[in-house]
């Protein structure tokens, strides 16, 4: 239930302590992101705006290949050939409805410092420059529209874009005929004149000239908090993503940065919930929150997975390829990000799948190979997914004895080699669900959970049926576990969910 007691938040944690996470955010399990910038024009993968200037990367190589040298075709320039000529926001949200999604989130900016909304504190949007249209706005319309729950990430944080981005802008070739010769990250206004750029001024989208890691000044911060409450005023997000860790920042000595502001965030954005819908019906979402925190925001794992049961509910953001796009990129498949999804819900959390776009605003063929394969196996088993619970362990087999002993977190490029040994639980209502990450050889799924004297009473047990097949299965339960007989036919790939009906 969404909280009603607190009628106003005041920007420090003590006063957010009374911070629930809503029961829809709970239920949904899955969303699907469009992690979409100008960085998607050159289809050359995460962090281009960044390595375009670092002389020696690849990225460099191929800009100065494909579009000339940084000096005279920047970031800027890459940001006014984004056009998103071939986007269909409401096809593609309906794709990803098809998919299983219950919301969805976009980009509202990368570190690359380039807003995707009709910004009114930053004049580097995609409304004044590229495909001048309010990419943020068209995705909540569409969204909303399929009923979804919309949500936007914001990674232009003070740390990220201001400490550890943007400073290459302000440097220049080390050696070559072009050494020396100062990156256009050096420009101003007055460079402008009668180009494509005229009266806007590239210091604002490469936040000055500074020293590499040096302190974001108190200009570029208070410019952040503006534009985020620009996002929250504007499209009323149900989720809040920022692409930043509180104790990162804090840990280094930084001031002014996510640890200063994340209070005052909040507390805007939890209010206007409270003005919106009466209750606080919104997740603030950070990256790798301190435990005394975990209450008061929800943590997000970056393509990652936590190893036990949670007591707050949490998200890992993850990909199927890079962040951007990256052309001829090898994908993950279906079975690694089915099984990601199931050990997530097991354990209390959610799932944010992004697929990569190019910049033209289409996924290629194998991405929609993948989401037709993703699709038929939540046909299947998506009601073992939505709107469940942890059951009391997460799971059993020897894989997840394996991941148990790595502290805390799993890196979702560690797939373990998942057996018919291998299970994940959840729970609605008396309903207890049992997730074969393989399928037993001999026909028989043997769970020792739930063995005579412990788990669920063998005589609590009123049917048990495999989601995706119709009637009832044959079991028994001994000191060993419950033993249950497959069907000769399995519904569906990759995992298979025993459905165990309780009294």
């Amino acid at each position: 239930m969404a909280q009603t007691v607190k009628t106003h938040f005041d920007p420090n944690w003590d006063s957010l302590s009374t911070y629930e996470v809503p029961e829809w955010f709970r239920d949904a399990k899955l969303g699907f992101w469009a992690h979409w910038s100008p960085q998607c024009v050159p289809e050359m993968g995460d962090w281009y705006a960044r390595n375009m200037y670092i002389q020696g990367h690849p990225q460099y190589q191929y800009h100065r290949e494909q579009y000339g040298h940084p000096s005279q075709f920047g970031y800027k320039d890459i940001c006014n050939l984004w056009r998103a000529e071939r986007w269909d926001p409401a096809a593609l949200i309906e794709r990803y409805k098809r998919a299983g999604a219950k919301y969805f989130t976009a980009l509202g900016n990368h570190h690359c410092n380039f807003d995707a909304w009709n910004s009114r504190h930053h004049r580097w949007n995609s409304v004044n420059v590229g495909p001048k249209k309010d990419i943020v706005g068209e995705w909540e319309k569409a969204a909303r529209a399929q009923g979804l729950r919309f949500g936007v990430t914001i990674h232009s944080t003070p740390s990220r874009t201001w400490r550890q981005f943007f400073p290459v802008t302000f440097g220049s070739d080390s050696e070559g005929p072009l050494a020396g010769v100062p990156y256009d990250g050096n420009l101003t206004k007055e460079d402008g004149k009668g180009l494509w750029w005229e009266g806007m001024d590239p210091q604002e989208l490469y936040t000055r000239p500074h020293p590499f890691g040096a302190d974001p000044d108190p200009e570029f911060v208070q410019n952040v908090v503006l534009r985020v409450k620009d996002v929250i005023d504007q499209y009323h997000p149900d989720v809040l993503y920022f692409d930043d860790a509180l104790q990162s920042v804090h840990d280094l000595g930084t001031h002014l940065g996510m640890q200063d502001i994340a209070p005052e965030i909040a507390a805007y954005y939890y209010n206007a919930s409270l003005d919106w819908h009466g209750t606080v019906d919104v997740v603030l979402n950070i990256k790798d929150v301190p435990a005394h925190l975990q209450k008061l925001l929800v943590q997000d794992m970056e393509r990652r997975r936590l190893s036990n049961i949670e007591p707050f509910p949490w998200q890992t953001d993850t990909c199927i390829g890079e962040w951007h796009y990256l052309r001829g990129a090898h994908y993950k498949g279906v079975r690694e990000k089915v099984v990601d999804l199931i050990d997530i819900v097991s354990k209390n959390g959610n799932m944010l799948l992004n697929i990569p776009m190019r910049g033209d605003g289409t996924i290629d063929e194998a991405e929609e190979h993948f989401l037709n394969g993703f699709t038929q196996w939540m046909d299947v088993n998506s009601e073992g997914i939505y709107s469940t619970r942890p059951w009391r362990v997460y799971g059993e087999g020897p894989a997840s004895q394996k991941v148990a002993q790595i502290a805390g977190t799993i890196w979702d490029s560690e797939q373990a080699a998942y057996t018919a040994k291998d299970i994940r639980f959840t729970q609605k209502g008396k309903d207890l669900f049992a997730f074969l990450l393989a399928w037993p050889e001999d026909g028989l799924a043997v769970i020792q959970a739930l063995k005579s004297g412990a788990g669920v009473a063998a005589e609590q047990i009123q049917v048990i049926r495999l989601l995706g097949l119709p009637g009832e299965l044959t079991w028994r339960m001994d000191e060993r576990g419950l033993h249950v007989q497959l069907p000769a036919e399995k519904p569906c790939e990759h995992a298979y969910t025993l459905k165990i009906e309780c009294k």
